[in-house]
């Protein structure tokens, strides 16, 4: 199967809806850096791994002049994105090093950032702004069991660094050898497939993501976290949306199929939604507002919207989806489906002897 997606998708700006529901949580700040002041830069190396091979990033370069300028407003950056602009903890703080991505569809910045004490690192990453990319990191932040920092300033926005190993590199050095590990790895799939699938997150192929790895008392926890968000709710085609169709996760695929009978696949399916719908009762009326919003803000053509519409009618059996004018009201279509046949027992059990059904 060839990549499901053929071409860059168009960045689309903050609509003046999106800003004021991003003021209203916290995610507007006025100050930092902005990614056109990254692109001063006057000489670029290409960057290489441990293995000597190339990163597809490329270290950049500032004339003597303007390196101190823009080191101070990283500096900034990084306070305002983990302390709410307390300088005080950049005191130790040093800029190791500023990559350019030459591969991503919106030419990402990442900074490494060192404490001068004890010589530990972080990074951040200066990115310019895309609503698709926004509406991403806000479903992932209230629908997912993850919790997702960033800011936006102007036309630019600021993500902190997901930890994790990208899909593609543990497929190739960290897979399982032990049917436990191997199992919980397959488990992982299923639920990051449904999350995907049910948020509209599409391109999810192993470069995309990371596997997080965390020791437990017996073996190894699994969790899956994107890492690109631009393909939100953009594109047509349904299987965009189920990284189960990417060539790339092929070998988890496979794992789910050696491992998991139907009827395991379809408990942790079930698990999942349970859990999303879950997320939706207890987001203090975020999801409704971020949904609001969403709904009314145009991130992909028409076509595209009727299409993947159509589909997701036939998927799920409900013609609600073809009513649907917005990839928003495709995405509220999709969680409220969940939200409707995720309802916990209990609840169930007291509106039947509420209402004698």
């Amino acid at each position: 199967m060839p990549h499901l997606i053929s071409r860059k998708k168009p960045a689309y700006p903050i609509s003046d809806i999106l800003r004021a529901y991003l003021e209203r949580y916290g995610r507007i700040y006025d100050g930092g850096i902005r990614y056109d002041d990254l692109l001063r830069y006057d000489n670029a190396i290409t960057l290489y791994d441990e293995r000597g091979n190339d990163t597809l990033w490329a270290t950049v370069f500032y004339p003597q002049l303007e390196q101190r300028e823009i080191h101070d407003r990283l500096r900034l950056t990084y306070a305002l994105l983990k302390a709410e602009g307390d300088l005080s903890i950049a005191d130790h703080l040093y800029i190791d090093r500023i990559d350019l991505c030459l591969y991503g569809n919106t030419s990402p910045f990442r900074v490494r950032i060192v404490n001068a004490l004890n010589d530990n690192f972080d990074y951040f990453y200066v990115k310019r702004v895309d609503a698709n990319r926004i509406y991403g990191l806000e479903l992932e932040h209230i629908l997912s069991p993850n919790r997702i920092n960033y800011f936006v300033w102007g036309d630019t926005i600021i993500e902190e660094h997901i930890i994790g190993i990208p899909g593609d590199h543990f497929l190739k050095d960290y897979m399982p050898d032990n049917r436990f590990d191997r199992v919980r790895l397959a488990k992982e799939f299923v639920k990051f497939n449904e999350r995907c699938f049910v948020r509209l997150l599409g391109d999810m192929h192993a470069g995309n993501f990371v596997i997080d790895a965390t020791p437990d008392l017996e073996k190894w926890h699994y969790r899956m976290r994107p890492i690109d968000f631009d393909q939100q709710s953009h594109h047509w085609r349904k299987e965009v949306y189920l990284p189960e169709c990417y060539p790339q996760n092929q070998p988890f695929v496979a794992l789910v199929a050696e491992y998991l009978p139907d009827e395991t696949v379809l408990q942790y399916q079930k698990e999942e939604r349970a859990l999303i719908a879950n997320r939706m009762r207890v987001s203090h009326g975020r999801f409704q507002a971020l949904m609001e919003v969403m709904q009314e803000d145009l991130i992909a053509p028409e076509t595209h919207v009727r299409q993947l519409g159509a589909q997701l009618a036939a998927h799920y059996g409900d013609m609600r989806f073809e009513r649907c004018l917005t990839m928003g009201e495709l995405v509220a279509c999709s969680t409220q489906v969940v939200y409707e046949r995720s309802r916990p027992a209990a609840i169930a059990f007291y509106l039947r002897a509420a209402t004698g059904l």
